[in-house]
C-alpha cells in the first residue's frame, strides 16, 4: 500500500512526539535540588612598607635657555642628593618635563606678551623603607627640589594581603550558612559554585604637599594603614 504524501510525513512526526512524551514524564518527575546562597566578606589592615613621590624643581629665566640651565643645574643636584640618601637609580624615573612661556597681561585690553620662560623636572621615586621617607624628603628639599606634587603609600607583596583577604571572605560565607541551616533544621551539602567579588587592590592614603622648605629635622610623615576587602558569594546545595 502506498500513503499519499501528506501521510508520509505526518506518521515520523507522530513518532518522534510519541518518543518523546516519556522523556518529559520523566525530567518533571525529578525535583529540584535545594541550594542556599549567601555571601561572605573579608578585610585585612596592614600598614606599607613603601612609598610612591613625586618631586622635582621648577624654574624661571628671562629666556627658555636661561630657566631650562638653572633647572638642570637644580635637577642635577636633587637627584645626586637623592641617591646619597639611599635610592637605588632604578627606582628614580622623570615623570614630566616641560617648558612653557611666563605671559604678562597688559592693561587697557593690550595683547599679553612674553617675559620669560618656566621649566619643570618632575620625577617620581620609589621609597622602600618607609622608615627612611622623611629624611628623603628633607634630602630632597635640600638638595633644591621645590615641588613635592604628591606621596602614595603601597605594599610590596600585596597577593599575601589578597589572599588573606579571600580566606577570610570565604569563611565568613561559610559561618552564615551554618547559621541559617541550623535555625531551618537542615544540612550543608556540597558547594555548588564560588563566586569573587571587591576591590583586591590596596587602597592607599595619599597625601598632597605643597611646595617645601628645608627643615632642620626628618619631615614628620604618617603613612597609616592599607586595607584589602575581598567578598564571595556561594552557592551550596541543601541535604
Amino acid at each position: 500500500m502506498i500513503l499519499p504524501p501528506s501521510l508520509r510525513i505526518l506518521v515520523p512526526a507522530l513518532a518522534v512526539l510519541a518518543a518523546s512524551l516519556p522523556l518529559s514524564a520523566a525530567a518533571a518527575d525529578v525535583p529540584a535540588k535545594r541550594t542556599i546562597s549567601l555571601s561572605g566578606s573579608g578585610i585585612v589592615n596592614a600598614a606599607p612598607d613603601m612609598a610612591r613621590i613625586s618631586t622635582g624643581v621648577t624654574t624661571e629665566g628671562q629666556t627658555a635657555q636661561d630657566a631650562l640651565s638653572k633647572n638642570t643645574e637644580a635637577m642635577t643636584k636633587v637627584v645626586e642628593g637623592l641617591k646619597e640618601a639611599g635610592i637605588e637609580p632604578k627606582d628614580i624615573q622623570t615623570s614630566n618635563f616641560n617648558v612653557s612661556p611666563i605671559f604678562e597681561q597688559q592693561k587697557d585690553r593690550q595683547a599679553a606678551f612674553i617675559t620669560g620662560y618656566r621649566v619643570s623636572n618632575q620625577v617620581q621615586i620609589i621609597v622602600r623603607d618607609t622608615e627612611k621617607l622623611g629624611s628623603v624628603l628633607d634630602k630632597a628639599v635640600s638638595a633644591g627640589a621645590n615641588q613635592i606634587d604628591s606621596i602614595s603609600f603601597s605594599i610590596a607583596d600585596p597577593e599575601r594581603l589578597k589572599d588573606e583577604a579571600r580566606r577570610l571572605a570565604m569563611r565568613n560565607a561559610i559561618d552564615n550558612a551554618k547559621l541559617f541551616t541550623e535555625s531551618a533544621g537542615v544540612e550543608l551539602g556540597p558547594v555548588i559554585s564560588i563566586r569573587e567579588g571587591g576591590d583586591l587592590t590596596p587602597r592607599p592614603y595619599r597625601a598632597a604637599a605643597a611646595p617645601m622648605m628645608a627643615m632642620e629635622k626628618a619631615v614628620p610623615v604618617e603613612a597609616g594603614t592599607l586595607s584589602v576587602e575581598a567578598n564571595v558569594s556561594v552557592t551550596w546545595e541543601l541535604r
